[in-house]
């Protein structure tokens, strides 16, 4: 068994969550490692499109934006962590723009709009890939400090120590185990595993299958609501290759609405996602649905209502695929459909990111509570970075002591 030189601070999962994490602790001048179950470039935060929330605009506050968030969850978020997901949003927002993420601007300002779910117009953008954008500073960030990558390591088991927590993995090369001061739990959730066994469709990386929050449960860690798995009420439904394929919520966001067969609206296209994707899975089951050409349900999101300026800014990457499959949604709607998208609930943490496990910090999708039930757009990244960067300078303050 090959055993990798103690650590202070190990990371498990490369995701924005996690690179946060890796990112803040560095910083905090320990010995980081970062274990990734294939690379530090596969992971779920890469794929986000729509973009990251804040409160930025002259009409808006973190208030504001946290009334949002509870109002969307159904009364069901955490009230404190909401508090630090809203209050320090400026301030992520700052440090991903140090990290070199360039988000996209207009009229001397950030270009920003409103997401299902929000009152106020608070969502920026790096077009389309905005999730892209996060990891690749934050990966660039990490990768030029003095940290540890252990790649094509997948956890197997998780053990208190003397000294902290010792991690076992598999790899190409067999059995290893990394022993830590602190341990942040960052890889995710299980969408791409739970929609294989219901024979759904995800919008998922492959990796998202779930494997280290019942590892974390093994150890004792305390959980919530994970039986909330969110759909995203646009799912790609036809062509075949745009099956799974998130159709960014922006698109609603800059005017497209969703039609029934009979080219009518039958739900608010900005409401909270849970709202949303349930009005469309009713409109199917009454019979004013869609069949796609393999027989699968569907309904119209009329895209033609996007100006074409709003999309070649905001839409390229989604331009691009349809128009390659031979469909332009410009020029006709598209049919969509709702896929599964995400983990509302997981481990409980507190403030600073810590589980119910003394000296086991958790961040991003895995971790329940500050989204409650039901998750709004753009509010996942925004997770990913405050309290990624919470836990990683908690993890790192706590390995010191």
């Amino acid at each position: 068994m090959a055993r990798v030189a103690p650590t202070d601070v190990l990371v498990v999962g490369s995701g924005a969550a996690g690179l946060a994490a890796a990112v803040s602790a560095a910083r905090e001048g320990v010995r980081v490692a970062v274990a990734t179950k294939t690379t530090l470039q596969a992971n779920n935060s890469s794929k986000a499109q729509g973009g990251i929330q804040a409160p930025l605009g002259e009409d808006d506050s973190p208030e504001i934006h946290a009334e949002d968030v509870v109002r969307s969850s159904h009364d069901t978020a955490d009230p404190d962590l909401v508090e630090v997901l809203t209050s320090e949003a400026p301030a992520a927002i700052a440090w991903l723009e140090e990290l070199g993420c360039a988000f996209t601007r207009e009229n001397g300002g950030y270009r920003l709009a409103r997401c299902g779910g929000a009152s106020r117009r608070r969502l920026l953008q790096v077009g389309d890939r905005t999730g892209h954008a996060i990891t690749k500073a934050l990966r660039e960030g990490f990768e030029g400090g003095d940290g540890a990558t252990l790649a094509h390591h997948r956890l197997d088991a998780l053990e208190p120590t003397a000294s902290g927590w010792r991690a076992s993995f598999t790899t190409p090369d067999g059995p290893d185990e990394v022993e830590a001061a602190t341990v942040v739990l960052a890889s995710g959730g299980r969408c791409f595993a739970e929609a294989a066994t219901r024979r759904e469709l995800s919008t998922n990386h492959p990796n998202a299958t779930g494997e280290t929050t019942r590892i974390a449960l093994d150890a004792g860690a305390a959980a919530r609501d994970l039986d909330a798995l969110q759909y995203h009420p646009n799912g790609g439904a036809w062509p075949a290759t745009m099956q799974g394929y998130s159709i960014p919520e922006t698109t609603r966001a800059y005017g497209a609405v969703l039609l029934n067969a009979d080219g009518e609206e039958f739900t608010d296209s900005l409401g909270p996602r849970d709202e949303v994707s349930q009005a469309i899975f009713d409109e199917v089951e009454s019979g004013r649905g869609v069949v796609t050409e393999d027989g699968r349900p569907a309904v119209w999101l009329d895209t033609t209502r996007i100006s074409p300026e709003d999309a070649e800014v905001s839409l390229p990457y989604m331009l691009r695929r349809y128009r390659g499959g031979g469909i332009d949604p410009l020029s006709e709607p598209i049919l969509t459909y709702p896929v599964l998208h995400y983990q509302n609930g997981g481990l409980v943490i507190d403030t600073r990111a810590e589980t119910t496990l003394e000296g086991a910090f958790a961040c991003g999708e895995i971790a329940g509570g500050t989204h409650g039930r039901n998750r709004m757009m753009g509010n996942s990244l925004l997770e990913c970075v405050v309290f990624g960067r919470r836990a990683g300078a908690n993890a790192a303050t706590k390995a010191k002591a």
